[in-house]
């Protein structure tokens, strides 16, 4: 449900591009965000996870998402290898697992999602990184769906 409302909030990518730093330990559910994301943005294909490929790309309509996972990262000559300045355009969403892997080589976060484990499920905190990242967060608030869930957006 998330990643469907953060696609839905998403602002405009015309003038720049968006980053979205998904963090957390393994299983806490950031690939399945990621997904979410991706097919509510109309993502019609095989939405792999890039833990092995470390990059996958997916055109979805006027946004082209790339979706990134640093877990195998081994330092920051592999980061560089992977290109991610190439994607700073606008309309391209960056989704970035691990990001701490990549601290202080990567794209600032306009949102920042952290999930962790609470009780039987999972707990989201989120955290705007810019002004687009307000503006998203904003717009995530006035998702009805999420009501019971926005004492954690900031």
């Amino acid at each position: 449900m998330l990643g469907a409302a953060l696609a839905c909030a998403l602002p405009a990518l015309s003038d720049a591009p968006a980053v979205l730093h998904l963090i957390g330990e393994l299983g806490a559910g950031k690939t399945t965000c990621a997904r979410s994301l991706l097919r509510t943005l109309g993502v019609a294909g095989i939405v792999r996870s890039p833990t092995y490929t470390l990059v996958e790309m997916y055109p979805a309509g006027p946004v082209q998402c790339v979706h990134v996972d640093l877990y195998r990262l081994q330092g920051a000559e592999d980061l560089e290898d992977l290109g991610l300045r190439d994607f700073l355009a606008p309309g391209n969403l960056l989704l970035i697992e691990w990001p701490e892997r990549g601290a202080g080589l990567l794209p600032p976060a306009d949102v920042a999602v952290s999930l962790s484990y609470e009780a039987e499920g999972r707990d989201a905190t989120l955290r705007a990184g810019s002004s687009r990242g307000m503006v998203w967060l904003d717009n995530l608030r006035t998702d009805t769906r999420l009501i019971p869930y926005l004492s954690n957006l900031t």
